[in-house]
């Protein structure tokens, strides 16, 4: 039994989730795998289902019933967390923007060095760690976690990461069903109400790498959520 699981968000990944399942088990430390897919219809969950044959025990899938969105993936992963013996909870994308090698770092953040929350950085003591982003894309990301920063005053250099390691009593002191966001805003509120109940956040370096296959999720209306929730964000409060 792994004390670590890792939540993997899908929808039509089918290129990348064999790949990203496999080396994840292929790590020093062993971690278990939730794939929360939405109801892909490239056969994503087709591909996470027979995997299952070959890691039981270790590989799960929960599968939605349409594309719902990557915050409440996240919680619904969460909360499958939570019902079971998991004290870290890690959060992955599918497509090798987050390098799999980096999962032990961000759990030895937490395990050895006692934070309660790890935030694989691109952005750590302003460097960038950004490979294969165009120009355009890269600024707006790094100017919105400024942003972030600046509007909040959370102490954080990527406010917008998605490869966070959360300790369970984060996630149990933090009302999941009341986050409100669902895009990049999602990643925000979630170290936003982590900082607001003082836990420790600890930013640990990563190289994040574009993907090399697949489509992007990334949509205007969730950097819109972004730039103008974290207003509302602060101005609330937000609830705990």
């Amino acid at each position: 039994m792994s004390d670590t699981l890792v939540i993997i968000p899908t929808y039509n990944e089918k290129e990348n989730i064999e790949a990203i399942i496999r080396t994840t088990f292929n790590q020093k430390k062993s971690f278990h795998v939730l794939v929360v897919d939405d109801n892909s219809p490239d056969g994503t969950s087709e591909i996470v289902i027979n995997l299952m044959n070959e890691f039981p025990e270790i590989l799960f899938l929960e599968k939605r019933i349409g594309k719902i969105g990557l915050g409440s993936a996240y919680i619904h992963g969460f909360k499958w967390a939570l019902a079971r013996k998991y004290q870290y909870i890690i959060e992955m994308d599918a497509d090798f923007s987050h390098n799999p090698k980096d999962l032990i770092r961000l759990y030895n953040a937490c395990y050895i060095d006692k934070a309660d929350v790890s935030v694989g950085s691109r952005y750590v003591n302003h460097q960038v760690n950004v490979v294969n982003w165009d120009i355009k894309r890269l600024l707006l990301s790094y100017f919105a976690s400024r942003y972030v920063r600046i509007i909040t005053q959370i102490p954080l250099y990527d406010t917008t990461a998605g490869f966070v390691c959360w300790s369970r009593n984060v996630l149990e002191t933090i009302n999941l069903d009341k986050i409100k966001f669902a895009g990049y805003a999602f990643q925000i509120e979630m170290k936003f109400k982590a900082w607001k109940h003082k836990f420790k956040i600890k930013e640990v370096s990563v190289i994040f790498t574009d993907r090399k296959v697949g489509a992007s999720k990334l949509r205007g209306n969730i950097i819109f959520e972004a730039l103008f929730g974290v207003i509302k964000m602060k101005l609330q409060g937000l609830p705990k």
